[in-house]
């Protein structure tokens, strides 16, 4: 996929390896999330068009032993980590 390799991160994506928007390539690089304004560590996953990220909901687990999560609508912003470092280098 051309977006694994672009400066610019996938529309969606997902920290679940059983997801389809799953990208262990994009996620080697590290992604940064502004949610509404905030810088967020706690994201599962995104999707920037649709503007919603799925946050974990304290410890709870599902059936299935998987964090429970919420949906949360909003302005959604990403961008690599990697790119950001090398750019304060510079």
């Amino acid at each position: 996929m051309p977006e694994h390799t672009a400066d610019t991160p996938p529309d969606r994506l997902s920290t679940d390896p059983r997801s389809p928007h799953y990208a262990e390539v994009v996620l080697e690089r590290g992604i940064g999330i502004r949610f509404n304004g905030i810088e967020r560590h706690n994201v599962e996953e995104y999707c920037i068009s649709e503007g919603w990220v799925r946050l974990p909901v304290g410890k709870s687990l599902d059936r299935r032993g998987q964090p429970m999560t919420m949906k949360a609508r909003g302005t959604v912003e990403a961008w690599f980590l990697d790119t950001a470092a090398g750019d304060a280098a510079e």
